[in-house]
């Protein structure tokens, strides 16, 4: 994937000269010493990702750790005091007010917290507001209106005002009113945050399913480790305005930077960050459909399993046979089709460990993982219990 989004050195400094200030930060000291000998307070300190195109970038920190203010650095509504904002190779920081202006309007936009509805406005007139500010023909409008509304699933709202919608309807609006423009990069700032455990989790699912269809580049900023670990293709971890590790999900969790990050991640569930492709085993050996009993014994043997899958030709699997029935069937001069079984339980390699657990339990043998009916991968019982602890 192609770099949609460079942060190089990017610092901020709020005070009266954070110019005069940049200096110390390549000094060895803390954000509270730079305040005690300054009077002027690091918000950001030597910042430095890139976000590829197409991903959702997942910033994580706690309370001050500064992550607010860097995606307010990214859209320009705090100017950094040091370093580059490269959009598409473009510095923005470099921006006239003018060109800043479009930028705004029709490249990136924000998904607020307490969702920054006009209450006066109806729910089309709410995401139509950026449509009317570019001066967007009424008949052009009405059909972007429309569309969006119907993507964030508010069909049949349209004339209600914010104060008739739950919470998490609300959060639909303002998503909807941000796509409205169809920005290539979405920032969210804790959008989710103000609404119940419940209807939190919907949203969450909700946008992993928009952005299956829409490809947006999305920078989204949570304080919740699981929220963070669901959603992001890759997330950067931030302490004291700094960041402490960038990665995947599964590598922070199997290796965290340092003894911050361990403890960030200790209480995590795992169950709802692990999925089937991180924990499933290739199946390096199989049965095909034509062999013969004492072959398929052999392979068996050879593998150090109790039992193989059968495959065709097409690697589409055709069922399971365990070591004692194969003795069973050679010696009652049966053949393989006649005794493979089907009692075997399938799952798809994108599903969450948690939603495989009953299905695990019920199961005699590894699950077969497929995708078009072709096996790709088994995952045993006690590979899900190591992705539990």
């Amino acid at each position: 994937m192609m770099s949609k989004l460079e942060i190089n050195s990017v610092s901020k400094i709020y005070g009266p000269h954070p110019t005069k200030i940049v200096p110390y930060l390549e000094e060895d000291l803390t954000k509270e010493e730079i305040f005690q000998k300054t009077g002027h307070t690091v918000g950001i300190r030597n910042v430095s990702f890139e976000v590829k195109e197409g991903e959702i970038f997942v910033i994580m920190g706690l309370s001050g750790s500064g992550k607010s203010t860097l995606i307010r650095c990214i859209n320009m509504l705090h100017e950094p005091t040091d370093g580059k904002v490269l959009v598409d190779g473009e510095d923005i920081t470099a921006y006239s007010p003018r060109q800043l202006k479009k930028f705004r309007q029709r490249k990136i936009a924000m998904v607020f917290q307490h969702f920054g509805l006009f209450n006066h406005r109806t729910v089309a007139e709410n995401v139509g507001y950026g449509l009317e500010i570019r001066k967007i023909s009424a008949k052009e409008r009405a059909e972007i209106i429309h569309k969006r509304i119907e993507s964030v699933g508010l069909k049949g709202w349209e004339n209600k005002y914010p104060d008739e919608l739950s919470g998490g309807m609300q959060q639909r609006v303002g998503l909807a009113r941000a796509l409205a423009n169809d920005p290539d990069i979405l920032l969210m700032d804790e959008p989710f945050s103000a609404l119940d455990p419940l209807i939190r989790r919907e949203m969450q699912q909700e946008l992993l399913e928009l952005q299956q269809r829409l490809k947006k580049t999305i920078i989204f900023i949570t304080h919740d480790v699981n929220e963070a670990f669901k959603l992001g293709n890759r997330v950067a971890v931030m302490k004291n305005g700094e960041v402490e590790q960038i990665g995947s999900p599964i590598e922070i969790l199997r290796k965290p930077a340092n003894t911050y990050i361990e403890a960030f991640v200790k209480e995590i569930d795992r169950s709802k960050i692990f999925q089937v492709r991180h924990m499933m085993m290739d199946p390096q050996a199989v049965i095909q459909l034509w062999d013969d009993l004492e072959t398929a014994i052999d392979k068996i043997n050879a593998s150090g399993c109790s039992e193989l899958y059968v495959v065709n030709e097409e690697e589409k699997i055709q069922g399971i046979l365990s070591l004692d029935d194969a003795l069973h069937g050679l010696e009652g001069g049966k053949d393989l089709r006649q005794i493979i079984k089907d009692d075997y339980e399938k799952v798809a390699k994108n599903v969450y460990i948690q939603n495989l657990l009953e299905q695990s339990i019920k199961s005699f043998y590894p699950l077969a993982v497929v995708e078009n009916e072709r096996l790709i991968g088994v995952l045993p019982q006690n590979r899900i219990l190591e992705s539990l602890v």
